[in-house]
């Protein structure tokens, strides 16, 4: 495996999907929430902090809770995403609005783009995402091998 340029992961058909959104964007995500009830309740459904929250409390879905963006949820997220145990994210993010924990958003967005996660920033996006056949199926991916990029990096410099 260490000499393979890439490794194979699979998204299973039943996905785990974190749902994420700044405070100027929590009402849009539980409405999307709450309109997609039928194809969100058959996936198993994690978020930070208030969004969480807000989410299993106005739409009876069950939501896993971790802690607030500015209380390391985003990292928390991206950490499951790194251990394999996050398929998909919707991160309504406000670019209007300074986040005070901004590095963490970014290092969010690094990690699901290095393990090659599907994430939506919006609503068009995410209703692409959700509409996809992908949704109700395996989805397989490849991910760059970044242990045999670093050996590489390692052996060039000998």
């Amino acid at each position: 495996m260490l000499n393979q340029e890439y490794v194979d992961f699979e998204i299973p058909a039943t996905k785990h999907i974190a749902l994420i959104a700044h405070d100027g964007k929590k009402k849009e995500l539980v409405a999307w929430c709450d309109k997609n009830q039928e194809i969100l309740k058959s996936h198993f459904l994690c978020g930070t902090g208030t969004t969480a929250r807000l989410i299993a409390e106005k739409t009876g879905l069950p939501v896993k809770g971790y802690n607030s963006g500015p209380l390391g949820g985003d990292q928390q997220v991206g950490a499951k995403i790194a251990e394999g145990a996050i398929d998909f994210v919707i991160f309504l993010s406000d670019p209007l609005e300074a986040q005070p924990h901004d590095p963490d958003v970014k290092a969010l967005l690094r990690i699901a783009q290095v393990y090659d996660i599907p994430m939506a920033n919006n609503l068009a996006t995410a209703d692409f995402m959700l509409f996809s056949k992908f949704m109700n199926e395996p989805y397989h991916r490849k991910v760059e091998n970044f242990h045999k990029v670093v050996q590489d990096r390692v052996d060039s410099m000998k």
